[in-house]
């Protein structure tokens, strides 16, 4: 049987997504984050023993300000028919971290996988997870200024923002072939002006009148 992502041949390929059954059948809890260890080894002990993800989300205007979401995975050990092997359970556990403090305890013992996605989360939304083995940027520089997915984070990065913005469109931003309007025309005729105030003077002529 052909792949279904194949590309057709008038068109383009099938978004993988709309090929994924549906994820909404997980049971979703929120903890505080002073429970939020003792609470995942409890559901790891109760057989959710995969971890699938783990992130975060920014509510700016909201107290705790950060989410910090795990996604767990439970498989039946004693399934008989192939169709209860497709349906494992579900668990998403979310714990509230405030700004002035976020700082929660890591998983990376309990498990391997929590590595670098509480890395990712520390880089890009700079909340600390407290004994991870090895805490430090996966995907911006060592030393990035802030942290970029966080909802006030400046558009063009804080060095960028700090700088004055250009006066007028740069060619990159101009399609090919499009004829110059606007500041760009004036700074071009304003350089042209001044190109033709330094025209070579002609050349003496001679004098006849000796």
């Amino acid at each position: 049987m052909p792949s279904t992502q194949t590309p057709p041949l008038a068109g383009l390929a099938t978004d993988p997504t709309s090929l994924r059954p549906p994820i909404d059948d997980a049971i979703i809890e929120r903890c505080d984050v002073t429970q939020v260890r003792a609470r995942l080894e409890a559901l790891k002990a109760e057989g959710y023993t995969m971890l699938l993800d783990l992130g975060a989300v920014d509510y700016p205007q909201r107290t705790p300000r950060f989410d910090v979401v795990y996604h767990l995975l439970k498989l039946s050990a004693n399934a008989t028919t192939v169709a209860a092997v497709g349906k494992p359970q579900r668990y998403r556990l979310l714990c509230g971290v405030d700004e002035a403090k976020p700082n929660v305890p890591t998983m990376t013992d309990l498990w391997k996988s929590a590595d670098w996605a509480e890395r990712e989360v520390f880089d890009l939304f700079g909340v600390t997870f407290d004994g991870h083995p090895n805490l430090r940027r996966i995907q911006m520089p060592h030393d990035w200024e802030g942290h970029p997915l966080r909802k006030d984070y400046p558009l063009r990065g804080p060095a960028l923002e700090r700088s004055p913005r250009p006066p007028f469109g740069l060619k990159s931003n101009v399609q090919a072939g499009t004829p110059p309007s606007g500041r760009t025309l004036e700074a071009l005729q304003e350089q042209v002006k001044k190109a033709r105030s330094f025209e070579t003077p002609s050349a003496p002529q001679d004098d006849t009148s000796k």
